[in-house]
């Protein structure tokens, strides 16, 4: 079954880097009507570290059906807020970002999704900040939009320009972490890099593996071991992986040696 669309929403490229929130922004669901879509939002929060939600009139609200749609959410699903009205939600707030797919919005504020995320940093260091998401039929009321700090659009195509509203929220959500400027999680086993004489050790001993099964015996040694010195360097070995790949080269050379003798 297709989720009821958002009010259309848009990324793209002001800030290359947002550094981490000093707090995570506020996620407020204006009068969401399709409970999928509130456990879809649920999910996202908890995927994001966003730690508080505020639904606005909900059509529907069933903490145990949105915990059975989006699993391990218990503990900010127990801390939903319900308010009356989109300014009782965001009161406490110093700044507020709606996502919209109003691009021509005169007199408005618009920004793009990395360029909201940044400002959501820099507000946060002072107060509580909010994303905001409407209505999935109509979005937000010009009313409601007044309330609003900045309008966030996420650019699609013009052809069809609608996102549902968890698609909105994730890619919001996604720039206001950090997005991609995220350090990747370094290996659990870290090692330095390998130095000239484990290389060199490597080199020769798989020289004599390439030996050990006439590798060599079509071949110019001296080229070939050039190319294979190559290879090794582009693939900045550390200390761990020359260890391994030589002793690949060095069993090589056991293993011929014990056939060899198997066959005398």
């Amino acid at each position: 079954m297709e989720e009821a669309d958002a009010d259309e929403v848009t990324v793209p490229a002001i800030r290359s880097r947002v550094p981490p929130f000093p707090r995570s922004p506020i996620l407020v669901l204006v009068n969401p009507q399709d409970i999928v879509n509130i456990a879809s939002a649920v999910r996202i929060a908890k995927n994001f570290g966003i730690e508080q939600m505020r639904l606005v009139d909900p059509e529907v609200f069933d903490p145990y059906r949105i915990e059975g749609i989006a699993h391990n959410t218990a503990d900010l699903v127990a801390r939903i807020e319900i308010v009356k009205s989109l300014e009782e939600a965001i009161a406490d707030c110093v700044f507020t970002a709606v996502l919209t797919g109003r691009e021509r919005a005169a007199k408005r504020r618009v920004l793009r999704a990395r360029e909201a995320a940044a400002a959501l940093v820099e507000e946060a260091a002072v107060g509580p900040v909010a994303i905001v998401a409407g209505r999935e039929d109509s979005g937000l009321t010009n009313a409601e939009l007044d309330l609003c700090h900045a309008l966030v659009t996420i650019s699609t195509d013009p052809g069809h320009r609608s996102l549902n509203l968890a698609q909105a929220v994730a890619i919001m959500a996604w720039n206001a972490r950090g997005g991609e400027t995220l350090p990747l999680k370094p290996p659990r086993h870290q090692a330095a890099p390998a130095t000239s004489a484990q290389l060199e050790e490597l080199f020769a001993d798989w020289t004599g593996a390439l030996w050990a099964v006439d590798f060599f015996k079509t071949r110019q040694t001296e080229s070939v071991m050039r190319s294979f010195r190559e290879i090794v360097y582009r693939a900045g070995l550390d200390g761990r992986e020359a260890s391994l790949l030589r002793a690949m080269g060095i069993e090589v050379v056991r293993y011929m040696a014990r056939s060899s003798q198997g066959d005398s």
